[in-house]
Formats: structure tokens, sequence, C-alpha cells
């Protein structure tokens, strides 16, 4: 649990997403916010707030990293880069459940990342926008470390999921495990979380089309 300056207590981590970018995190995180009622942190919140980028290039640099600093006033967290780094992070939050989202198929998750992240991260950077230059290092970074250095190429990315996602459902305890899909919607989250199935439907956000809506929106105002 982190502390904010004033010696309150904060909100305590609850969820620690171990599911990669584009297995329906920006669902996840509309969807967590309202069950919890409180942040969830994604690659979103790291664009708004750029000077958490430090904390994440000592992560992938290896470095001692504050966690709580880091996830202040968050109850949970999914996507990148917090995805890469479940273990640590679980570490620093004992009690949390570790939510693994992933897609119907490695396949249908590689097209995805193709059309969207590995697009994004293979574009040109413009000079007169250093908070996204340094945002995109360390993701490459991150992937090359965390994933693949082949991130670019289809097989081995599809095998570095494959190993991730086996990693997780190994090392994690299973009544400390969501294992989630897109369709599963609220059920699995719910239940072991003990909260009732709220009565809306499951928010739907960011797919390969919204995704590249706010990459514009990123690349004219980072």
């Amino acid at each position: 649990m982190s502390v904010h300056s004033g010696g309150e207590a904060d909100v305590a981590l609850r969820i620690v997403g171990a599911g990669l970018g584009r297995t329906g995190t920006a669902s996840l995180k509309a969807a967590l916010e309202q069950l919890l009622e409180a942040p969830c942190y994604h690659m979103y919140e790291l664009v708004e707030h750029p000077e958490g980028i430090e904390q994440w290039e000592r992560a992938v640099a290896g470095e001692p990293v504050d966690w709580d600093g880091l996830l202040d006033g968050y109850a949970a967290t999914v996507d990148w880069p917090a995805a890469a780094f479940w273990r640590e992070i679980l570490d620093a939050n004992p009690g949390a459940h570790v939510l693994l989202s992933t897609r119907d198929s490695p396949e249908k998750w590689w097209t995805s990342m193709e059309r969207t992240i590995v697009q994004a991260l293979s574009t040109e950077v413009p000079a007169d926008r250093p908070d996204w230059a340094r945002r995109r290092a360390m993701t490459v970074a991150m992937m090359r470390s965390r994933m693949t250095p082949s991130w670019r190429d289809r097989n081995a990315t599809i095998e570095a999921y494959e190993r991730h996602n086996a990693a997780v459902r190994r090392e994690v305890p299973p009544e400390r495990l969501i294992d989630w899909r897109p369709g599963d919607g609220w059920e699995p989250i719910c239940s072991a979380l003990g909260v009732a199935v709220p009565s809306g439907e499951f928010p739907h956000e960011n797919d390969t089309a919204a995704f590249r809506r706010r990459l514009e929106v990123d690349e004219r105002t980072s």
C-alpha cells in the first residue's frame, strides 16, 4: 500500500495486470476503474504523466524501482509497460490478484499487434516530440528485453507471447489468477474480487481503428 505525502493511506493495488498489449487492456482499464472506483494504470497514464518515464527506464535497465511511488493512487495495472514487470509489481503487492488477459488465439493477437503497436513503434518520431521519443525508446527497449529482440517478427513474437502467458499461468496460484479473454465480460473479475456484477455492458474500448485515431492525436500533441 502506498501513502500520500500527507501521511494518509492510499488505495492498495488489488489487480496486477499480466496481459500484454492488444488483449483488451483499454476495455479492462475502463471496467476496473468502474468496479474499484479508483484509477487503473495503463500506457495511457504514462502518456498523460510523462514524469513516470524515469522509473520505467530504471525497470527496463534492471535497476531498483519505487513501485509504491510510481503506482501511488492506482488500484490496478493493465497493459504495457506494467505487464512486462508483473512479477516485480506482484512482489510489491502480494495481496493482489493477477489478471492475465489473452486473445482467442496467438494469431489474432499478432494481427492486432502488427497493425497497431508494431506500426506505432516503427514510425519516425519528430524531433520536436521529446516525451514521445523517450517513451517510444523505453517501450522498444522493453520489447527487446522482456519479449524478444525480434519483436517485429511474427513467429518470434508469437512465441514470446505464448511463453509469457504460460509463465503467468505456471507461476501464479490458481486462487490468485484471473484468466480472462475479452468475451468473458464481468463475471470472472467480479467473482475473484467478490463484488457484484454491474448491470451495464462490459466496456469496449480501443479497437484497431480507435488505436490509430489515438495515435494521430498523440502525434500532434505529445
